[in-house]
């Protein structure tokens, strides 16, 4: 392959990289009610997120569901730190492999070697990365333009076994919504909405709201 295509490929994803919505540096974190449904529960509380991203769930008894509520909050803003594309992606190559109706798909060569991305219309639709000894491979099917940024508001995500590339992990199909707190112009998830298949192949469907929000000063 020559040079000229790769060097495509690097400016293709930089592009879309640095068209995603992100938070400034000074974000300070943000506050609010949450409420969780899922299995004929419901279970309200409030949140702190710290800007060390750290959620404080307080008001709900079940640990498990403090987990649940605490990780969609915390995954949510590890994707809005905002990180110059050479601090991450310096030591990597983009080498392309198809060009679809889908996108521009391509593969990393380099210190993240294996991983993929396909991007289409300056947005990352798909991703297929090894994070924590796991392949995640997310496909976004919508994505809210913000005018300054965009972010994934219709996605699914499944985990691949590395050593056998089999799926070892239910299908997670995520519908996002967000609100912009105008005065500030923050983007923050107002809720989510989760649907997979369990063990009996029935659908279940979890759901996150977060309201009453504000930022933390």
């Amino acid at each position: 392959m020559d040079n000229l295509e790769e060097i495509n490929c690097k400016e293709i994803f930089r592009k879309a990289y640095e068209s995603r919505y992100t938070w400034n540096n000074n974000f300070k974190g943000y506050q609010g009610r949450c409420i969780f449904l899922g299995n004929n529960n419901i279970h309200k509380g409030s949140f702190v997120l710290g800007k060390d991203f750290k959620p404080n769930i307080q008001k709900i008894e079940d640990e498990n569901i403090v987990k649940s509520i605490a990780s969609q909050l915390f995954e949510v803003c590890i994707h809005r730190v905002k990180r110059e594309f050479e601090s991450v992606h310096s030591e990597n190559n983009f080498n392309f492999l198809k060009n679809s109706e889908g996108g521009i798909e391509m593969s990393v060569s380099g210190k993240n070697k294996g991983d993929k991305y396909r991007v289409k219309n300056n947005c990352i639709n798909m991703v297929y990365r090894k994070i924590h000894g796991t392949i995640i491979e997310i496909y976004v099917e919508d994505f809210l333009d913000t005018g300054i940024g965009f972010l994934s508001k219709k996605y699914s995500s499944q985990q691949i076994d590395p050593e056998t590339l089999e799926v070892n992990s239910q299908k997670l199909e995520y519908e996002d919504k967000f609100i912009n707190l105008v005065k500030e112009d923050y983007w923050l998830l107002s809720s989510r909405t989760i649907k997979y298949l369990n063990q009996k192949q029935e659908e279940e469907t979890q759901k996150f709201i977060f309201d009453e929000l504000c930022l933390l000063n």
